[in-house]
This record gives C-alpha cells, structure tokens and sequence, in this order.
C-alpha cells in the first residue's frame, strides 16, 4: 500500500502527498474559499486521481465544488488525471498546452508493453513506471492559457498564477496563495531527489528557485517529495550551482556527457533519489553550451538506465 497523506498548509490550502516521491509520485494542493475550489494538478493515473479526489471530498463536504485545475506543467503525472474534473475550467501557460499532447498516456503505455523486448532499458521502465495504469485515459487538455502571471480568486481568496519556465519542461507554473504564504512549486521543487531537466536552460531554473524565495512562503509544496520552507529551495538552488561548475570544467576538458555525469562527485547528495537524472541534467547543460539537440524521451530514459547501470560497476 503506498502512503498518501492530506495535510493542511494553512486556512483553506491542503497538500495532498504520495509515497516518496520517486518516479511518478507527485504532489497535489487543493485551495478553498467562499464555498469554491480549486486544484493544483492532478496525479498519473485515474485510479490515484480518484483516491485523491474522494481526500478532497472529505474536506470540501456538499457545499463546495471544484471550479477550477490548474496543471502546473505538462507532464503526465500533474494532468493524466484531468479527465475526473470534468466541468471545471483548465487553466496553464501557453507553453503547458503546446508541450502536453507529446507525450500521452497511450505512448507511456505502449512504451510498458515493449518494455520485455528493451533489456535493461525495459527493466528500468518497468521499475519506475510499473506501478501506473497508463491504458484507459484520456488526455484532457487546458481549457483556458496564460502567459506570464495571472490572479485568480477562489471566492476571496487571491490565488497568483506565475510562470516560470522552460526549466523543468517548456512551461512551468508555480502557485502562489499569499494570505496563507503558501507556494505550490509543482516540479520546480523535487525534494530528497535529484531534479530532471526536461527541457532549461538550467540558469533559468534557478531563476526560478530565486522567485520562489522571494515570496518569502512558509509553507512550499514540492512536485515530489515532503513539505519544506526555504531550506530545501536553497539547497536546490546550490546543487545546480555546483552541478553547472563542474559540468563546465569537464566540458572544456573534452568529456563527454556520459563521462561527465560519471565522473562529478555527488557525496554531498548521496542521500537523494534517483541518481541516474544526473546524466540527463549534464547533458541538458552540454546542450546549451554547444547548441546540439536533446534526445527524445525514449533515448533519455535509454541513458538514464545506462548510466545507473555504469554507475552501479554493472
């Protein structure tokens, strides 16, 4: 059974918290006023979707209905469940909308089912998608786009829409609700794992984390992991400072990626999750150093599985 947890982060604003948040475990908030409701993301498949939802319920009783989803960015773990909402009003940034039709439920699925004929790269799928039922889900698109910042309300209450990507992918939004000083950070914040660099530049990333401790929250939900403060967006924030030195010296030397993402110390890091994400945020850097392309999805999970692989001696 794995744990999920609704917590209350201030009057009228909830997290709803999965597992450890590895692979596909990602975080929701819910925030209430005035007899309305609106939903930061929803989760990877219909059946933790409606888990989280009957949460909701329990909170919200008779009176109060979900009005409005926010999908903070356009991977299929923050918005493969948007289907169960149906009648309330999608909102994400323009980029979200663009980037959320290139990688569907039906292509994870079909991507589980070649997984026997893949070797290790199968196995690795399998792993860390296994536990989600992709077949059956409809992909349900934002009804309604913003670029920049956008104010909602949700009864009384102000809720601040801000974009902050490309960073993690094309079009990443953060949820500011500042009279309970909470911030739903979505992926921007991965908590006791490494991040994944979908898209960059990773300076802008760290833009990102800037503008989230300059809203000076006490209370910040991650896109995966435990509740923080600060403290971890800090941390964050001074991973990929040094990732981005190191990277740079091993890039002038004439290392490639791989080499590269094998060779940096991450002692300091020891304890975070998912370790293979390291390859794919050097080469997101190399990327922007030399203007090269970056590899479909398929090709980065490929190198992930090869570079836990080679890490582990096997």
């Amino acid at each position: 059974m794995v744990p999920k947890t609704l917590k209350q982060v201030g009057d009228g604003a909830y997290a709803y918290l999965q597992h450890d948040g590895g692979w596909g475990w990602s975080n929701s908030g819910l925030v209430v006023g005035g007899g309305h409701a609106m939903v930061v993301d929803t989760l990877f498949d219909l059946r933790l979707t409606r888990e989280m939802l009957d949460a909701y319920a329990a909170v919200l009783g008779p009176r109060s209905a979900i009005e409005v989803l926010v999908n903070s960015h356009a991977n299929g773990d923050h918005c493969f469940g948007n289907e169960l909402l149906g009648g309330a009003r999608i909102i994400a940034s323009g980029a979200t909308a663009e980037e959320m039709p290139a990688a569907p439920p039906e292509a994870l699925a079909a991507m589980l089912r070649a997984a026997p004929d893949l070797g290790e790269t199968g196995e690795y799928l399998r792993r860390i998608f296994g536990s989600f039922q992709f077949d059956g889900i409809t992909l349900t698109p934002p009804t309604e786009t913003f670029d920049g910042e956008v104010t909602l309300h949700v009864g009384d209450r102000e809720v601040r829409l801000i974009e902050v990507g490309p960073a993690h992918t094309r079009g990443d939004t953060i949820v500011h609700v500042p009279d309970q000083r909470v911030v739903y950070a979505a992926d921007i914040l991965f908590v006791g794992a490494h991040p994944m660099v979908w898209a960059g530049p990773v300076a802008n990333w760290v833009r990102a984390l800037d503008r989230i401790i300059g809203l000076d929250a006490d209370t910040i939900v991650p896109g995966h992991g435990p509740l923080t403060d600060r403290r971890h967006v800090e941390e964050l924030r001074g991973y990929f400072q040094y990732l981005e030195r190191e990277a740079r010296q091993r890039y002038d030397a004439g290392l490639d990626a791989m080499d590269a993402a094998l060779d940096i110390s991450f002692a300091d890091y020891a304890a975070w999750g998912e370790a293979e994400r390291i390859v794919t945020s050097v080469e997101a850097l190399y990327r922007e150093w030399s203007g090269e392309e970056g590899p479909s999805r398929a090709q980065a999970f490929s190198r992930m599985a090869a570079f836990e692989r080679m890490r582990a001696g096997r």
